[in-house]
């Protein structure tokens, strides 16, 4: 897919598309063979996976977006340039990859964009607790696991946006598990509007109902090895 496709296939206004080409341009030039992608699928699996959150009016109305396990900066970076008015967390624990979301967000002009050094299970447990109004995780675990980090990082009435491939009932049904201890529930699960590479994606957007009990989240680690489902 063409860039100027994926903007307008979303409703983003084209002038940022020199900001994305931008972050583009930086992140091919980065010696990570983890996120060593085809500069010819960059757009598809970067941006245009990441723009898809947009078609929930949830995302669009943000304020506060924490980014999960952010890894390279995405969908963290790509939301943050589409949505300018919005405050970006990326959540990530290892520092060599807040180096790079630095450099990404630095060589494309985003300045409302923060890497956060911290493990999330930490970072839920203080300056994130109830401060973001959307979180989003794309490729950081089952969806168990990803309630549990969410849940303490939303205000009530947050979302949380997951990212999925193929529809998985065991999974969904140990989400929606989780979900209940947590104070969510599963509102809607939304296929990806199809792209090339786009492999039977999904997006599931759980709501934050009531307040998620004071002992999440439980000490980091803890929700990957004793999923609460």
């Amino acid at each position: 897919m063409e860039l100027e496709e994926a903007l307008k296939r979303h409703g983003v206004p084209m002038e940022t598309a020199a900001s994305y080409r931008r972050l583009l341009d930086a992140w091919a030039l980065e010696p990570d063979p983890h996120t060593a992608v085809a500069p010819e699928d960059a757009v598809d699996l970067h941006i245009a996976d990441s723009l898809a959150a947009l078609t929930f009016a949830e995302v669009r109305q943000a304020r506060a977006i924490a980014d999960i396990g952010a890894g390279a900066g995405f969908p963290g970076l790509a939301l943050a340039i589409a949505l300018p008015d919005a405050r970006v967390d990326l959540i990530e624990s290892a520092g060599r990859k807040v180096a790079v979301i630095e450099r990404l967000a630095a060589a494309a002009g985003i300045s409302n964009a923060c890497a956060v050094r911290a493990r999330v299970e930490e970072w839920a447990a203080a300056a994130g607790r109830g401060a973001y109004d959307v979180a989003c995780a794309r490729a950081v675990g089952p969806l168990a696991v990803l309630l549990e980090y969410a849940g303490p990082l939303l205000s009530e009435g947050g979302t949380l946006i997951a990212w999925k491939g193929r529809r998985d009932p065991v999974e969904e049904a140990a989400g929606a598990e989780a979900a209940g201890i947590l104070g969510l529930e599963l509102a809607e699960t939304r296929p990806v509007e199809p792209y090339p590479g786009s492999r039977e994606r999904h997006l599931h957007l759980y709501r934050k109902l009531g307040a998620t009990p004071e002992r999440f989240p439980r000490r980091a680690g803890a929700a990957a090895k004793r999923p609460l489902a």
